[in-house]
């Protein structure tokens, strides 16, 4: 099993930027890839970002291309999401996530469910 705890969440205006980050501890080699995913009120749960544990290669959502950047420590066990030029509609609940099996094709790295732990996520703000 993979814990995971987030932090670095707040409130920041329109323009701002935010650094979350997710230690993670536990099975630690076993993670292929770490996610970051995001929930509105009322929505779903949206994929925001992703990094292979291994090469570190990243996968990012069409909303956060340019603005986001998602990093890890392997010696640390910890992810990072910086996040600049922040727009109302980024306010969300934001979840560290652990993939364990391994995925051939990008695409599943983007699906929730194919994660096998979360964080508790952390609250994210943006007043305009």
């Amino acid at each position: 099993q993979v814990q995971l705890v987030e932090s670095g969440g707040g409130l920041v205006q329109a323009g701002g930027s935010l650094r979350l980050s997710c230690a993670a501890s536990g099975s630690i080699f076993s993670i292929n890839h770490m996610g970051w995913f995001r929930q509105a009120p009322g929505k779903e749960r949206d994929f925001v970002t992703a990094i292979s544990w291994s090469d570190g290669d990243t996968y990012y959502a069409d909303s956060v291309k340019g603005r986001f950047t998602i990093s890890r420590d392997n010696a640390k066990n910890t992810v990072d999401l910086q996040m600049n030029s922040l727009k109302p509609e980024d306010t969300a609940v934001y979840y560290c996530a652990a993939q364990r099996r391994y995925y051939r094709g990008s695409y599943y790295y983007t699906i929730g469910s194919t994660y096998d732990s979360w964080g508790q996520g952390t609250q994210v703000t943006v007043s305009s």
